[in-house]
């Protein structure tokens, strides 16, 4: 099964090849590299007429955009009632995720349905997409990332969708702050990840995620409130399937009541096909 993100009206994929995507980011064209895309293009992304800009990675690591036009230095991108800030930004990244949009409808249901006053943990939160779609849909989130810059631009992000309150912002080590909110006995309806494959603390924790986010997802476990809405898991780490997934949250919420389901998440194209970005696990409560 694959969840698709097909409902934007300001994004679209328009074609893939040869190790690239290209994008339609409101009345901006980026051409970006993608390590999925392992097929030959049916024509010549670089040549293609309304181009802005294209990334293009260092032999030596990293890389750097190359501009073909003039290219706002931000802009808006909106999704439903959602706005979001969208730039070009070092490793090929803009600042938002456009598949993840599959999840931010979904969860945003589920805490509508309670009817009911739910708190929402954020883990590796970025700038903010899953933070803003379940604030805006009523539930009081706690938004946490290492990273000062995106957790300030996710502070921007609701501001910009006329969010005014019910978001704690906090810049930290994801297990450092779980580990002292189990000691504090703070609990959680509702938890969401979307752990890096690799990453860095501010204090220069490491994190692999492959030997962490096992024993990572049972700490959360623990943060979960006796009468839970959900438990995500996003990855976009190529490779790990949607089974990975499931046998973790499986294995890690085991005697709790309700449903668990993984899949795959991707992007329509203009071309016909789907553009695969990773996978994601989800529980459920009954």
């Amino acid at each position: 099964m694959i969840a698709l993100a097909k409902d934007w009206q300001e994004y679209s994929v328009i074609a893939t090849g040869d190790g690239y995507k290209l994008e339609r980011w409101g009345d901006v064209v980026l051409l970006r590299p993608d390590p999925q895309v392992i097929w030959k293009s049916r024509r010549d992304l670089f040549a293609y007429e309304g181009l802005s800009a294209v990334y293009r990675r260092s032999e030596k690591g990293g890389g750097a955009w190359e501009y073909r036009r003039p290219v706002p230095e931000s802009w808006l991108i909106r999704y439903r009632d959602l706005t979001f800030k969208v730039k070009p930004m070092g490793f090929k990244h803009t600042g938002l995720f456009p598949e993840q949009a599959v999840h931010w409808d979904r969860l945003s249901s589920l805490v509508r349905a309670a009817s009911r006053p739910v708190k929402i943990l954020n883990l590796f939160a970025y700038t903010g997409g899953a933070t803003v779609a379940l604030a805006k849909a009523g539930a009081e989130v706690v938004h946490v990332d290492a990273a000062k810059g995106m957790v300030e631009r996710a502070g921007e992000n609701a501001r910009l969708s006329g969010i005014s309150g019910g978001i704690r912002y906090i810049v930290d080590d994801c297990k450092k702050f779980v580990l002292r909110e189990l000691r504090r006995g703070n609990r959680y309806d509702g938890i969401v990840m979307d752990p890096p494959s690799y990453g860095r603390g501010p204090g220069g924790e490491m994190w692999k995620i492959e030997t962490e986010l096992f024993p990572f997802v049972s700490l959360c476990a623990e943060l979960l409130s006796d009468d839970p809405l959900f438990f995500l898991i996003n990855s976009y780490t190529t490779g790990l399937q949607p089974a990975v997934l499931s046998n973790i949250l499986t294995l890690c919420l085991r005697g709790r009541k309700g449903s668990i389901d993984a899949y795959e998440v991707g992007l329509p194209t203009e071309e016909g096909i789907v553009l695969p970005c990773g996978a994601g696990g989800i529980y459920i409560h009954e």
